[in-house]
């Protein structure tokens, strides 16, 4: 029986007619555009439409035309630009343009900076110009700037803050030069550097989990790809991975962690973790952080992990600042006399 209310069709009927009358070519590009769900949501209608009169496929098109004409807006998505441009990019072309739309986290090149680690922006900023070195630092937030140019050559930060201090207006044509270097020489490149071995995103995910959740999702590694696991493993870092600071760097995360953490963190830790910590402290800090955790009672084992884990991303953070160093298990760490 042949559709012949206009009125009774629901969203997915009027798509099924439209991808039918506008024909096999046209219908195909439009469904290249659209996400699988989408897809199966729109063939089950189409397979079921039956037979529509013209008058109602006519009613449908005068409709749609009404609606873009009366303020109809088009929706366009990062993932749908990205699907048009691989159609005429090669994929490394396309990878750089939505890195420069989108970023990391941010939108703008100053945003991106943001999400760099300091050493490496340092690392790159050292062998610019002293005057597009300010401009840079004077763009990016005040903390991040900080630590950059402590991590610069003696020399090269004296002349930088100079001329920060000096700085007045940047014209738009210098930043506009500066924000094209950093664009193209700068976040370019590190985009493909950044490129990650999928054992250290693992990893990294597996270091954000809690304590249960990574046992279970480690057993699975261990049993599917054994080879990948230990790899991963060296990877992580965990909370057993303190062991290896000194105690210098083990009073460095003690000047930034969460008092309220390291408690319930050292109640489930073992008596050499316990003793790492304590001989990092003074003897009334010692004696005081003993005190509550004898009085702190029976603590649920995800409140300890939690705790532990939180001490773990302030020391990954003093590390990536480069405040502390881990030191490795392998040659080379031996100590000179």
């Amino acid at each position: 029986m042949a559709i012949k209310d206009f009125g009774k069709l629901g969203g997915p009927e009027k798509a099924a007619i439209m991808m039918f009358a506008m024909g096999d070519e046209y219908a195909a590009k439009v469904f290249d555009m659209l996400e699988d769900d989408e897809i199966r949501e729109l063939s089950q209608a189409m397979a079921t439409l039956g037979s529509v009169e013209a008058r109602v496929v006519e009613r449908l098109f005068v409709d749609f035309a009404s609606q873009m004409s009366a303020g109809g807006t088009v929706v366009g998505t990062l993932q749908a630009t990205q699907r048009l441009l691989l159609k005429a990019m090669s994929p490394e072309q396309v990878e750089m343009i939505m890195q420069d739309i989108s970023g990391p986290s941010g939108r703008t090149v100053w945003e991106k900076l943001g999400n760099v680690s300091d050493s490496v922006l340092a690392n790159y900023l050292k062998n610019e110009y002293p005057q597009t070195v300010a401009v840079c630092l004077s763009r990016i937030k005040a903390d991040q700037a900080a630590r950059v140019l402590t991590l610069l050559p003696e020399s090269l930060s004296r002349d930088v803050v100079v001329r920060m201090l000096k700085m007045e207006t940047v014209s738009r044509e210098v930043l506009d030069d500066v924000e094209q270097t950093l664009r193209t020489e700068f976040m370019a490149t590190l985009s493909r550097t950044q490129r990650r071995d999928p054992h250290e995103n693992m990893a990294e995910i597996l270091n954000n989990l809690d304590r249960a959740n990574l046992n279970r999702l480690m057993t699975t590694i261990e049993e599917m790809a054994p080879e990948g696991a230990e790899k991963v493993k060296s990877l992580m870092f965990t909370f057993e991975d303190l062991m290896k600071l000194t105690p210098q760097d083990i009073q460095a995360v003690l000047r930034e962690v969460d008092k309220d953490a390291l408690g319930i963190a050292l109640k489930g830790a073992t008596e050499d973790q316990r003793r790492m910590f304590f001989q990092a402290m003074s003897e009334r800090a010692v004696k005081l952080l003993q005190e509550e955790i004898s009085s702190m009672g029976p603590v649920r084992i995800r409140d300890v992990y939690d705790a532990q884990g939180r001490i773990v991303n302030t020391t990954k953070d003093l590390i990536n600042r480069g405040v502390i160093e881990i030191a490795d298990d392998d040659e080379g760490s031996e100590m000179i006399e």
